[in-house]
């Protein structure tokens, strides 16, 4: 089993490779799996695709895959679809259907649902902050088009500024902080994933503003201020487990069982009638970690079946 990571830095990257790992010991206790091939990119798409070339030249019969490129590994993945390797690509998604699956939450769907609840929150009218992921990232660009068909059916609502920051507390605090300045009155800040949440709480603690209703992702330190101060949010997430789930369909695909080209992963959502239900397992999970729903095999099986 082959698994081309294209960085393995954040924390989100370490948790879904824990989940990864955890899989494979399963799957080798069932003589299913033999061994686990890891590679990091390190944010290169280019040293992606060579890993992905020595993982076939070195004969592995399956790959997950979070691509660093939605076009630049077609090619490589065509080869080892040609070589009959199981290729399960998740997360970030390549646009060509030489893979076996594809699976994800519904990026576009996150940022509608986001939209919505920030509206509501805010009466239908009002100022505010839009905070979005890496641009150029297929789920960051993703959830902010999805985002935009609320945003256009209601005009009293104002989008002041928003800015694109890695998924991580300081450079969304940074950021937000230099948006505060510039705009003294806002209702709500549309967050849409990692912590950027949790940077901007933060930021309008520092600044000594007050709290305005949030979106955000499951990233721990957000959930903990959303109960702390009373925030009135809203949070989905991209589950870590993602990679575990990737790792089973493709001994499913390998064992000759039914997999579907595009297995879409319901987005859980998180408020005040079950955020409590998360953070009692929060210590289970790292301080700048995310609190994943849980899973088991018997979840991944609903999933593969799903029409």
């Amino acid at each position: 089993m082959g698994w081309a990571n294209i960085y393995s830095v954040p924390t989100w990257m370490k948790q879904t490779q824990g989940t990864i790992e955890v899989e494979v010991e399963t799957l080798k206790k069932q003589g299913l799996v033999d061994k686990l091939v890891v590679t990091d990119a390190q944010g290169d798409a280019n040293v992606q695709i060579q890993q992905i070339q020595s993982m076939i030249d070195s004969d592995v019969d399956a790959i997950i895959l979070i691509a660093g490129s939605s076009t630049a590994p077609a090619r490589v993945l065509a080869d080892a679809c040609a070589k009959g390797i199981a290729i399960i690509n998740f997360d970030s998604l390549v646009d060509t259907d030489k893979v076996t699956a594809k699976v994800n939450t519904d990026s576009s769907q996150w940022g509608d649902q986001a939209a919505k609840f920030l509206i509501d929150a805010i009466g239908g009218k009002g100022k505010i902050l839009i905070l979005n992921g890496p641009a150029g990232v297929s789920v960051s660009d993703d959830r902010r088009k999805g985002a935009d068909a609320e945003l256009k059916a209601h005009p009293d609502v104002t989008v002041l500024a928003e800015a694109n920051t890695p998924y991580n507390v300081a450079p969304a605090q940074e950021a937000v902080t230099s948006l505060l300045f510039a705009n003294p009155e806002i209702d709500g800040i549309l967050s849409l994933g990692g912590a950027l949440s949790a940077g901007a709480v933060l930021a309008l603690d520092k600044q000594g503003r007050e709290q305005v209703p949030i979106t955000g992702e499951n990233a721990r330190q957000f959930l903990e201020l959303w109960k702390e101060k009373g925030l009135k949010s809203w949070a989905t997430m991209q589950p870590n487990w993602l990679g575990a789930f990737a790792t089973y369909t493709a001994v499913q695909a390998l064992e000759g069982k039914d997999v579907p080209a595009f297995v879409k992963i319901p987005l859980p959502v998180i408020d005040n009638s079950n955020i409590d239900e998360y953070l009692a397992r929060a210590k289970d999970f790292p301080a700048d970690g995310y609190i994943f729903s849980p899973y088991d095999e018997e979840l991944f099986k609903k999933l593969l079946a799903q029409k």
